[in-house]
């Protein structure tokens, strides 16, 4: 391929290519919690812990080779709302970086986690100031898709908090909350009142999941670990979250037969969050039901992955990534 070839296919790389990287992370964060459980699933986390990694190299790479060589293609996404809420994915892949080698390479978490969260507050900031700015957005462009940010700011205390930032964590944490609240108001308005989406962002209903049970997993950290309990908000949060993942699964007959897009890697990182914090809730509590319920998201979320990772590597060998959509 020409240069000038090489730097058109880089200009319509993905930035959503991040949620890939975020269901990695998430699914390997899966799998070490059931380890507490199964404890030979401790080696397979591991494996999916460096397999997530090299997918996050592979991802960074291409799209910093973008940002210097193709910038007008970044610019463009950022000014496509359906696209612009994407980009803290990055942010959320950096500090899932840094939670996954927390406990076996702490040195290399504490110097990752700030990048990350510097990266989040920008982002963050960024991605909300442009939707209040000037531009008019329509409500068919809004989607769950506009959680990503407030995802990311409820994934930095899991780090956060035991690499000693207690404060800064919270100030995520309470932002965090603030504006899932706020947009899951504007999403449900959205869904009842206006159009379906289109097929292509239904699977982005998945990420109504996300929130509450990562949150749930942040506020573990927050509160000390709660050793032998869990106080009221910490079980708000978990039903909260089980509440979504009944919905979701209720339009789930929805996806079938819908092509496959990368919004369709938007099912895995929600799914490991309620995995993992079903079994995190399970080791407070005892409760055989959470263990069960773990186990069950798990294998769904690794028929999700495989299936996704199949078709994402068939997808970026024939060059689909790097061209338009």
């Amino acid at each position: 391929m020409s240069q000038a070839g090489l730097m058109k296919g880089l200009a319509h790389f993905p930035v959503a290519m991040f949620a890939v990287v975020m269901g990695m992370f998430g699914w390997a964060m899966a799998t070490s919690s059931a380890a507490l459980f199964v404890p030979w699933l401790d080696g397979l986390a591991v494996g999916l812990r460096i397999v997530a990694t090299l997918v996050f190299c592979v991802v960074s790479g291409l799209y910093i080779a973008k940002a210097v060589f193709a910038f007008e293609g970044c610019r463009a996404e950022w000014k496509t709302p359906p696209k612009l809420a994407f980009f803290p994915a990055m942010s959320i892949s950096v500090l899932l970086l840094a939670t996954a080698y927390l406990q076996d390479a702490p040195g290399f978490a504490a110097v990752i986690w700030p990048i990350g969260a510097a990266l989040q507050g920008a982002l963050t900031l960024a991605v909300i100031s442009s939707w209040i700015s000037s531009r008019s957005f329509e409500t068919a462009q809004l989607s769950p898709a506009w959680f990503v940010p407030a995802v990311g700011n409820v994934v930095a205390p899991i780090a956060g908090v035991p690499l000693g930032y207690e404060h800064l964590s919270w100030l995520f944490f309470s932002g965090g909350l603030v504006f899932w609240v706020v947009l899951l108001t504007l999403v449900v308005n959205r869904l009842m009142f206006h159009d379906p989406m289109p097929g292509k962002l239904l699977p982005t209903l998945v990420i109504l999941v996300a929130p509450p049970a990562v949150g749930f997993l942040a506020y573990l950290e927050l509160a000390g670990g709660m050793q032998g309990g869990l106080d009221g908000f910490a079980q708000f949060l978990m039903s909260v979250a089980f509440v979504f993942a009944l919905l979701v699964l209720i339009q789930a007959p929805k996806f079938r037969g819908l092509p496959f897009a990368l919004p369709w890697w938007a099912l895995s990182f929600p799914v490991a969050g309620l995995s993992s914090a079903a079994f995190q809730f399970a080791l407070r509590t005892g409760s055989l039901a959470h263990v069960w319920i773990g186990v069950i998201a798990l294998i769904v979320l690794s028929f999700i992955v495989g299936t996704l990772l199949f078709l994402t590597v068939k997808a970026f060998l024939r060059g689909a990534f790097f061209q338009p959509e």
